[in-house]
Parts: structure tokens; C-alpha cells; sequence
């Protein structure tokens, strides 16, 4: 096939290597992509991290899998719940997701005159879990992670406790 037909009609302008460029018409992004608008939206309680799973036997075969009754049912569902009623929609485009998880101060950790010296300035669980149980969530509601191309994870104690989670 003639390269003319592979990069279309002549009258379009081309660039000094022969390409034509996106459509302008959406954005002068990609030609098939469109543009997700930035979406944020917040869960209110202690974030979940993920749990490592557990590990039985059944019939001689190891399965692994997360106790019904674990709190990361509940969170994942709060989660994605907010995440639809933002707007949040499946793209295959690249995103960005920031994670803010605030955890409760625990009381044993205040005095009369505010926080003791010695109690502990991050909370405990690891972030990776945190993000890994937010994207999980998600998962149904964006699609895969896989698109995720930038990941920021933050936690700290707060007056309230929440989750808030950007995507754009």
C-alpha cells in the first residue's frame, strides 16, 4: 500500500517527518482519546489497608483469600460507591491518582496539653497497602490499574479521619 493512503488525504498539513498530527478538534490529544476531567472525592472513616491474605487447603490445593468479615470489604465498597457518585468513569487513557489517607489520632496518644513527645508522628500501616486496597476498590469502577502512570500516597494523623482520593 502507497504510503499516501497510510497518512491520509494530502491536504492535511503533515510535520517535517511526514506525520499528520492529532485531530485539534479534541483537545490535540490523541485522535480516539478523550479527555477525563480531574475527579476527586472523599470517604469518611479510618482508611483499610490491605490485609495479606490467608492461606488453607482445600482438596490438596492451597487457596488464598480474606476473611468475610474483614473491614476491607466495607472500605472497598465505601470506595468505589463515592468513586461512581463523583462521576468517575472506565478510561484507558494514562492517569494520575493521589491518595490523602488521615488517620484518627488514638486518644493514647494526647495528654491534657495536647500530643506526648513520644508518641509515634505517622500512623502505622504502609502506604503501599492503603494504595493497594484504594486501587483495588477502583477497579471496577476506572478499570484496570495498569493505567495508573503516576501513584503519591500520603498518611498522617488528622482530626477526622478519611480517605480523599484524586484522579485526573
Amino acid at each position: 500500500m502507497p504510503l499516501s493512503v497510510l497518512l491520509g488525504p494530502a491536504s492535511r498539513p503533515r510535520d517535517r517527518h511526514g506525520v499528520v498530527p492529532p485531530s485539534p478538534r479534541l483537545g490535540g490529544g490523541h485522535p480516539l482519546r478523550v479527555t477525563m476531567h480531574p475527579v476527586t472525592f472523599t470517604v469518611p472513616g479510618d482508611p483499610v489497608p490491605q490485609p495479606r491474605p490467608r492461606v488453607s487447603t482445600v482438596g490438596g490445593f492451597a487457596r488464598a483469600y480474606v476473611p468475610k468479615d474483614h473491614a476491607i470489604h466495607a472500605y472497598r465498597a465505601a470506595i468505589a460507591a463515592e468513586a461512581a457518585r463523583a462521576g468517575l468513569e472506565q478510561t484507558t487513557e494514562p492517569l494520575e491518582v493521589i491518595i490523602d489517607a488521615v488517620f484518627a489520632r488514638p486518644k493514647s496518644h494526647m495528654t491534657k496539653r495536647g500530643v506526648k513527645a513520644t508518641a509515634p508522628t505517622l500512623p502505622r500501616p504502609d502506604v503501599d497497602n492503603v494504595a493497594k486496597a484504594v486501587l483495588d476498590a477502583l477497579q471496577d469502577v476506572m478499570g484496570d490499574d495498569t493505567h495508573v502512570r503516576r501513584l503519591v500516597v500520603e498518611k498522617s494523623y488528622g482530626t477526622e479521619a478519611r480517605t480523599t482520593v484524586r484522579i485526573q
